[in-house]
């Protein structure tokens, strides 16, 4: 069978860096004649500070880390809209949330417009995707898939599998990664290219640890973010927000405090979803499992861990700011656990593709849909533009490529054209991403070609959940600026990153920083005109 992309990964001659510097070397010598395969394993909320690779030492990660020890480590890699289902839009189209329609969580993805996978079809892969998908609407452009309902549960998860519900046994990490495994062994054909997104639920929230792994952190040194009790003057936005630990997470829906007497409330309307997470069902529909979806036998593990936690927190009767830090170390004790699955089954996936030869013609991408707080600014989730949630990490092994660090800007919409390219396919004017594929084989941009300088971010979905206000804005690699709008708010806010990386001061009119807002606005004005987003002219005499 004549692939498109056959011939295409002889690495081209030595190029020169272009507003993307590198710390590594090139690896040459590849002499691949067929078409790479690609494993993307994207992750839902993992933030770039809990990756051991990233050195802010909360968590080691050492196969999801086995990724940068063989290839390279972005170091500023961020999305376009920080929020699950358009950012897999974006993934899937390598356009702005505006182009492909998918602007905020209340939308259903149109699955007949043009994506990577499809354009892959068509230059002879085999296209599956496995795990969450959350974009309503069922896959299109895929031989296989096989993904879990809505948000999906961590465990007993239901599946859909090409169109037919099934409950699985086990955690959903596990499972999909089983899945995934699965399909690469048995499913596939072995004599064409490949392309498989494995999509994991986890870290999502609500933080549900494997059974293995509950209690994994809690004799872990928690250090509060400097900013953990930020006041938020100067930013009326980040001050409007309902996404504070101490305030906004739920002792119950969020930290699983349902105590057995019911003494201990939930303002989620879920009363007792950290207690009764049990199934009494026995077929396969799902209808009738509770939130959770425990067995007796696994809610009999959970209870032995937490009814002692439950007890102590009852018997402390926490207040003010007490509370608030035992929330946050609760919160960070079980994410990062439910991160230990995460890197425990990436670290099953490589030894596969090692084991079976695939290694040194796969294209492996770790990343999130995007970022998340660890406690910054008090918060917990996503959403706002500011760097904890912009922020996603990226790593890459690309065979006989480049191995080491990479500080280019590069954004979630790149990874469709990147995909193409390397297969050999045309990639369409109308895909509004970049491909870093030069980046994975040299660590350099093309020799007279100039890397962007500079990010446009839209984020839309208000009013909705965390009451976070719609917002655009630019970032170079020093500087951002945000402007906040609609409902109640017209406000803007501007940074130096290089001064103030918490982004705590806002600079927006400062008369010091006179020409670097100006510059900023001229910026904004480009990117909004080269993207096409009508929101200037929608905003014109409104504000």
């Amino acid at each position: 069978m004549a692939f498109a992309a056959a011939g295409i990964l002889i690495l081209p001659a030595a190029c020169t860096s272009q507003n993307g510097t590198a710390k590594g070397e090139g690896q040459s010598g590849n002499d691949i004649r067929k078409p790479l395969n690609i494993i993307y394993i994207m992750s839902d909320d993992h933030s770039w500070q809990t990756i051991g690779a990233y050195g802010h030492g909360l968590i080691e990660t050492p196969n999801i880390d086995r990724l940068a020890d063989s290839g390279i480590l972005f170091t500023n890699s961020f999305v376009a809209n920080s929020i699950s289902g358009p950012s897999r839009a974006c993934l899937l189209t390598g356009k702005h949330s505006h182009k492909n329609g998918f602007t905020d969580n209340t939308r259903t993805f149109d699955g007949s417009q043009q994506t990577f996978p499809k354009l892959l079809q068509q230059a002879g892969y085999e296209t599956a995707v496995i795990g969450k998908w959350h974009l309503t609407s069922e896959p299109t452009g895929f031989d296989y898939w096989n993904i879990l309902t809505g948000q999906g549960d961590y465990y007993n998860p239901t599946f859909i599998d090409n169109g037919r519900k099934k409950v699985i046994p086990g955690y959903a990490t596990d499972i999909t990664t089983d899945l995934a495994l699965d399909w690469l062994k048995n499913r596939r054909d072995p004599e064409k290219p490949f392309c498989l997104l494995l999509h994991h639920k986890a870290p999502h929230r609500t933080w549900m640890p494997d059974l293995q792994d509950l209690g994994a952190f809690d004799g872990a040194e928690l250090p509060l973010p400097d900013n953990f009790y930020d006041d938020y003057a100067g930013r009326p936005a980040a001050a409007a927000q309902e996404m504070e630990i101490g305030r906004h997470m739920d002792l119950v829906y969020d930290l699983k405090m349902a105590d057995r007497e019911g003494e201990i409330h939930t303002s989620t309307g879920l009363e007792g979803y950290g207690r009764y997470m049990y199934s009494t069902s026995e077929d396969n529909s799902g209808e009738s499992l509770t939130p959770g979806r425990m067995t007796p036998e696994q809610k009999a593990v959970w209870d032995a861990y937490y009814d002692p936690i439950i007890e102590q927190f009852k018997a402390d009767s926490l207040t003010g700011k007490a509370l608030a830090e035992w929330k946050y170390r609760r919160y960070m004790s079980d994410y990062l656990s439910v991160i230990r699955s995460v890197d425990r089954n990436v670290g099953r996936v490589l030894d596969y593709l090692m084991e079976s030869g695939l290694w040194d013609n796969t294209l492996v991408i770790y990343t999130s849909d995007q970022g998340f707080y660890m406690g910054e600014h008090g918060w917990f989730d996503k959403r706002f533009m500011y760097e904890e949630s912009f922020r996603t990490p990226l790593l890459a092994r690309y065979p006989g490529g480049f191995h080491g660090e990479v500080d280019a800007l590069v954004q979630n919409i790149d990874h469709a054209p990147t995909f193409l390219e390397m297969a050999g396919v045309t990639v369409p004017d109308d895909i509004q991403g970049e491909s870093y594929l030069s980046f994975l084989r040299t660590g350099r941009t093309e020799k007279g070609r100039h890397w962007r300088k500079s990010l446009y971010y839209h984020f839309y979905e208000f009013p909705g959940e965390h009451a976070v206000r719609r917002h655009y804005g630019v970032r170079t690699d020093r500087y951002k600026l945000i402007h906040f709008y609609g409902h109640d708010i017209d406000s803007w806010e501007l940074y130096d990153l290089r001064k103030d990386p918490s982004e705590m001061h806002n600079l927006y009119g400062d008369r010091s920083y006179r020409r670097v807002q100006r510059r900023l606005h001229r910026e904004l004005d480009r990117l909004q005109e080269m993207y096409d987003d009508p929101v200037r002219e929608e905003l014109s005499g409104k504000i």
